[in-house]
């Protein structure tokens, strides 16, 4: 059945209905445009067609376009992509034109049949593209529905005529935290900012009235009419002129220049707005392929939606275990970490016992989840007595009994494993055979862990990011005896509280600290050779990481660097590798220079705990060299000595799926988004060209930087990663 379908009314209105079959929510597909297409021109022909309202037969109006489709739209395109792509494009341009003109004389701007949406709920992306090219919009004021045009969160931008219209609509300045920060809006405020024209209880029957008595005038865009001038300025425009030097400045500010398609969009709204409407179509679109054409977007799409929505679905997820939702959780601990594992259980409708060693503590962490209800209700995203309801879900005990009913405990203790044994034991105790038992930790074997357990198969590691609420990636850690039960209890869990998991195998830091620390590691060792930190820094957030490596180890605190240091020095012996690092964390802890914990670390700090500067103790300590390494060769240690130990955690069976790699690196520590992941990133150097510049590395700066044996095969067979291990080849 069409995605799109037409019924005629008697009074003449004729009703687009859009409803994609067995999806929960409308995408548009390429063949749907067809389907589009040949409903408008039968409406535009047929004389007793009046006017016309698009909706939806679902609660929402629509998602988007489909991101599958245009993840492989490069590929369709044939052997010449860019001229496929344009042109497929250009088509989308076509039917929105054809519905904006709708029939009317092209001097006259007169005869037109009046178009309009109606909205029902959510319109995203193209599902808001297309509302823009009718003549008006109507929305239902439901608080849940979102409109907006995210396309730049997911690596592209708003290219079916989104960019140009809404720019044209509101003006470039109005226009720029819907097109460059993908701002999304609830209908009232989309009326109020100018995008939704009227909010009605019913927009289908309100859209229909207006169809009916509308004028020749109110059919005819402002930027078809004689006269028309840009708001806020066209470029050439002193005001204008201004605006678009801000914007730049505040482009190239935020995305350092290696995001492709916030740059694109901005060549797309500047040149656009010299021309004449359809031509600045051609741009936009011209602007649109070359964004598609880039590697940077096609990884982010694939790893920031495709991959990250299959892993929220369950890709990984033992297939024969049934349904493992959790209904009360024990929460061991009540520090920050079990604090934010509780507010994040009760927000998802979970019954939580939160227990600590003494009252008092228990307490505060249920007050951390109040506090944090309070503040939802004080910015009026949540009501009252939802806070309430949420919190009432938390009890906050030191007894062990409380936890009987329990199907899952989360242990977010001290990393201590004889701590962490004495609680096992004491949860064993009180807890049925069944229950699964996680530790959260982000060091300590989960192996070794399992032995205080009197059942290993239902023991796991759930690996929280700090701050819990925020972080959207939770890895899950299955030691050598854990089973598909645990496994499964650990991702049902994880879809509840709606973030996104990854599982592993257990070695130690098991995937995301394997990757993170040695980022930081490389700074400090900078630091020692003499490298400027101001280098460092910048050159770090030039490559797209969010933090440099000095900033980032101020933040988690110096003096759990050297209490990792110490613990793995302890456990690797003579094989440790880290020596040089330990020398500079070692002399900051014995300075008390401890991050911004203490007010001073590589950055000093003022009172209030903001960063004041690089710190001047630590210059003084390791002066710079006389000589400085190039800003690319720096870029490339910092982001090879990641990736790398992703490659050796695939090579190892650590990462059991490609696709966790590289959307765990960006959700857990922020790796560079506009690559795509670290994996994703070395197959856009080619495997060829990565193991030569791993030897010349390794030959600068140390065997950390060695080829391993499965990127050395690939560069000789000329593989990438996602040819050789995406879920395509494992089909095969």
């Amino acid at each position: 059945m069409a995605d799109f379908s037409m019924q005629t009314r008697d009074d003449g209105v004729a009703i687009i209905t859009w409803d994609v079959k067995e999806k929960s929510m409308n995408v548009m597909t390429l063949e749907a445009w067809d389907v589009l297409d040949g409903l408008v021109d039968q409406a535009l022909a047929d004389d007793a067609v009046k006017g016309v309202v698009i909706t939806s037969g679902k609660d929402s109006f629509a998602g988007g376009m489909d991101l599958n489709v245009i993840a492989k739209m490069k590929e369709m395109a044939g052997d010449d992509p860019a001229r496929g792509l344009f042109d497929g494009i250009m088509n989308a341009h076509r039917i929105m034109r054809k519905i904006e003109r709708a029939g009317m004389d092209a001097k006259t701007n007169k005869g037109g049949k009046p178009i309009a949406t109606a909205l029902p709920g959510t319109a995203l992306g193209i599902g808001l593209e297309i509302p823009l090219s009718t003549h008006r919009i109507f929305a239902a004021p439901n608080p849940k529905a979102k409109i907006g045009l995210p396309e730049i969160m997911v690596g592209i931008f708003p290219g079916a005529g989104g960019t140009t219209r809404l720019v044209r609509k509101m003006g470039a300045m109005a226009a720029s935290p819907y097109l460059l920060e993908g701002k999304l809006m609830d209908p009232v405020a989309a009326q109020k900012a100018g995008i939704v024209d009227e909010i009605a209880a019913d927009p289908v029957a309100a859209a229909c009235e207006w169809v009916l008595s509308a004028k020749d005038a109110d059919i005819v865009k402002p930027w078809d009419a004689k006269g028309y001038k840009m708001p806020g300025g066209a470029p050439y425009h002193p005001a204008g002129f201004m605006t678009f030097v801000g914007a730049s400045a505040m482009v190239n500010g935020k995305t350092k220049g290696v995001y492709p398609a916030a740059k694109a969009l901005l060549s797309a709204v500047y040149e656009g707005a010299l021309v004449p409407f359809d031509t600045a179509l051609k741009i936009e679109a011209r602007w649109f392929t070359n964004v598609l054409m880039n590697p940077s977007s096609a990884n982010m799409i694939r790893s920031l939606f495709i991959n990250k929505e299959a892993l929220e679905k369950g890709a990984v997820r033992p297939a024969d275990v049934a349904d493992q939702r959790v209904s009360k959780v024990g929460v061991l601990g009540a520090g920050m970490m079990g604090a934010g594992i509780a507010l994040v259980s009760a927000q998802a409708g979970i019954e939580v016992v939160l227990l600590d060693r003494d009252q008092a503590a228990a307490d505060k962490g249920k007050g951390y989840a109040e506090a944090h209800f309070a503040k939802g209700v004080q910015r009026k995203k949540i009501s009252e007595e939802m806070a309430a309801t949420m919190a009432g879900r938390i009890t906050a005990t030191t007894d062990y009994a409380a936890l009987k009913g329990c199907d899952l405990i989360i242990e977010a203790v001290f990393e201590d494993p004889k701590i962490k044994a004495e609680v096992t034991a004491q949860v064993d105790a009180v807890t049925d055979a069944d229950c699964i038992f996680a530790t959260n930790t982000s060091t300590l074997p989960i192996t070794e862990l399992s032995k205080a357990s009197k059942n290993a198969e239902n023991f796991i590691g759930i690996h929280f990011f700090s701050p819990v609420e925020k972080m959207m990636l939770v890895e899950i850690i299955k030691g050598r005896g854990t089973g598909d039960r645990a496994v499964a209890k650990a991702l049902d869990y994880v879809r509840q509280i709606r973030k996104t998991p990854i599982v592993v195998n257990d070695a130690r830091f098991f995937y995301a600290n394997r990757c993170i620390i040695p980022y930081i590691n490389e700074g400090i060792r900078m630091v020692k050779e003499g490298v400027a930190p101001a280098l460092i820094e910048n050159a770090a957030k030039m490559v797209g990481m969010p933090l440099g490596p000095l900033q980032l180890v101020d933040e988690t605190s110096i003096d759990l660097g050297a209490k990792i240091a110490r613990a793995t020095r302890a456990a690797m012996g003579d094989a440790y590798p880290d020596g040089e690092v330990d020398e500079v964390i070692f002399w900051m802890e014995e300075q008390g220079r401890l991050g911004r914990k203490s007010a001073s670390g590589f950055y000093d700090y003022d009172e209030k705990g903001n960063r004041t500067g690089l710190s001047a103790a630590v210059a003084a300590q390791y002066p710079q060299a006389d000589e400085q390494p190039d800003l690319t060769e720096v870029q490339h240690r910092l982001l090879f000595v990641q990736s790398l130990e992703a490659v050796r955690a695939l090579e190892e069976g650590v990462l059991m799926d490609i696709r966790e790699g590289d959307v765990g690196a960006i959700l857990g520590w922020g790796f560079a988004p506009w690559s795509g992941g670290p994996l994703s990133w070395l197959d856009m150097l080619g495997a060829p060209y990565a193991s030569e510049r791993c030897d010349a590395l390794q030959a600068a700066h140390g065997d950390r930087f060695a080829c391993p044996d499965l990127l050395r095969d690939m560069a000789a067979k000329n593989q990438n990663f996602y040819g050789r291990f995406g879920p395509q080849a494992k089909a095969a």
